[in-house]
C-alpha cells in the first residue's frame, strides 16, 4: 500500500533542470557540412529548424531538424532526429553511451520485430563533426506523456476517457510482448550483454547497477540504495527464465503515441539482455513514481492506471508468459530509478541549481515508497 501523507515522497522534481550547455541552433552548419559528405556531390543539402525537445529526456542529447537534398535529380526532404552523446563536462547521467549499440538495436528491431521504432539513417562515431558521436533517425509524428511537468499533473492523458487510457495501457504492454518475442536466432546480441561477473544475465545486470551506483555516489552514500541492494540479493528470484531483449527504460514517457496507440518506442540507451520482468516491473513502477508525485502535489493523478495485476494479466494474455517475482522486479526498478535520481540531483548541483542536503537520501523522491516495499507494507 502507498505511504500515508506523513511519509509522502517530498517535493516534486523542478522544472528548471539544465540538460546541456550546448546551443542546438549552433549545430545547423555542422550538420549541413556533415550531411553533404554523407550524400555526395550534387546533393546540395539544406538543414533547417534545429531544436531540442523540452518535455522529456535528459540523458543523450536530442536534436530535431529538417533537411532537404537532391537525389537522382529530385529534391527530397524530411524531418530527422539526431541522438548525440552528451558533453562529459555536463555531468552526464550515465558513464558510457553506446550509440553504435543503440543504432544496431534499432536496425535489429526494424528488421525482426513488430515494435514500432524510428528508421535509422546514419551513424557517425567521429566526434569532429558535432563534438561527439551521434546517429540520425527518422522523425516520427506523435505525442508523448510529458515528464515535466509529469503527465499525472494534468495532460492529454489525464483528460482522456477511461477507455482511451485503457487502450493506451494495453497497447503499451503489447509493445513489451512484441519486443520480447523479437527473433534473435542467429543474431549476435553480445553488444547487449554485460561483460561482468555473474552466472546469469540478471546477476550481471545487477552487478552493472552496483558499479553504476559506485560511479554515481562519489564521496556520498545513499543508505536507501544500499539497503535495497541487500534486500534484492537476499530475495533473489526463484527462476529468471529466458533472456530476451530488454528495453530497459520501458515507460510511456518514452513512447510517441498516435492517438492512444504507439507510433514509436524511443530511448534505448538502457537496453540489455535480461528477463522479461525487467521491463514489466519498470513500466509499472515508473507510473507508480509519477502517480506518487501527483499525490504529493495534492492532485488525483491516475490512480487506476498501470496497476500491477492488470499489467501482468495483459502481458500474459499477449505473450503467453506468466510473470514471476514481479514484486522483486518492481523493487529493482525502484533501486535503478533511485540511482538515476541521485545522478540527476548531482547534475543540478553541477549547474548551480541545487545543493546537497544533509539528508542525502531526500533527493530520492520515492524513498518512502522503497522503504514500504522493503518492509512489506506496500503490498498489504
Amino acid at each position: 500500500m502507498p505511504p500515508d501523507e506523513s511519509t509522502r515522497i517530498g517535493d516534486t522534481p523542478p522544472e528548471d533542470m539544465t540538460r546541456s550547455t550546448r546551443d542546438p541552433q549552433s549545430f545547423g552548419g555542422s550538420l549541413n557540412t556533415w550531411l553533404s559528405a554523407q550524400l555526395g556531390a550534387g546533393a546540395n543539402p539544406e538543414v533547417t529548424g534545429v531544436s531540442s525537445p523540452e518535455a522529456n529526456g535528459m540523458s543523450s542529447e536530442t536534436l530535431l531538424f529538417d533537411a532537404a537534398w537532391t537525389e537522382d535529380g529530385v529534391r527530397t526532404q524530411g524531418s530527422f532526429v539526431a541522438r548525440v552523446e552528451p558533453d562529459p563536462n555536463d555531468c552526464p547521467v550515465f558513464p558510457f553511451y553506446d550509440l553504435e549499440g543503440q543504432f544496431r538495436l534499432l536496425q535489429l528491431l526494424n528488421e525482426r520485430s513488430a515494435v514500432p521504432v524510428p528508421g535509422v539513417r546514419w551513424l557517425e562515431l567521429d566526434p569532429e563533426h558535432l563534438g561527439a558521436p551521434f546517429f540520425v533517425m527518422d522523425c516520427v509524428d506523435g505525442r508523448v506523456p510529458p515528464d515535466v511537468l509529469p503527465y499525472t499533473f494534468g495532460s492529454w492523458l489525464t483528460e482522456a476517457s477511461e477507455p482511451e487510457r485503457r487502450t493506451l495501457q494495453d497497447s503499451s504492454v503489447a509493445l513489451l510482448a512484441d519486443l520480447h518475442r523479437t527473433d534473435i536466432k542467429g543474431v549476435d546480441t553480445s553488444f547487449l550483454e554485460f561483460d561482468l561477473p555473474g552466472a546469469t544475465p540478471l546477476e550481471r545486470h545487477l552487478e552493472n547497477q552496483r558499479r553504476y551506483y559506485e560511479w554515481v555516489k562519489g564521496p556520498r552514500r545513499h543508505p536507501i540504495i544500499e539497503q535495497t541492494f541487500s534486500w534484492l540479493e537476499n530475495h533473489w528470484p526463484t527462476e529468471e527464465g529466458e533472456a530476451v531483449i530488454s528495453w530497459g527504460d520501458s515507460r510511456i514517457g518514452n513512447v510517441l503515441y498516435d492517438g492512444f496507440e504507439p507510433a514509436a518506442a524511443l530511448d534505448w540507451e538502457m537496453a540489455a539482455m535480461g528477463p522479461r520482468e525487467l521491463d514489466v516491473g519498470w513500466m509499472i513502477f515508473l507510473h507508480c513514481f509519477f502517480q506518487e508525485l501527483a499525490g504529493t502535489a495534492g492532485m488525483p493523478g491516475l490512480p487506476d492506471f498501470m496497476q500491477p495485476a492488470e499489467v501482468s494479466a495483459t502481458y500474459e494474455r499477449l505473450s503467453g508468459h506468466a510473470t514471476r517475482d514481479l514484486e522483486w522486479y518492481q523493487i529493482y526498478a525502484g533501486l535503478r530509478h533511485a540511482i538515476v535520481m541521485a545522478r540527476v540531483h548531482a547534475r543540478r548541483v553541477h549547474f548551480g541549481q541545487a545543493e546537497w542536503p544533509e539528508d542525502q537520501d531526500s533527493v530520492i523522491y520515492h524513498r518512502p515508497t522503497l522503504e514500504c516495499m522493503l518492509d512489506g507494507s506496500w503490498w498489504d
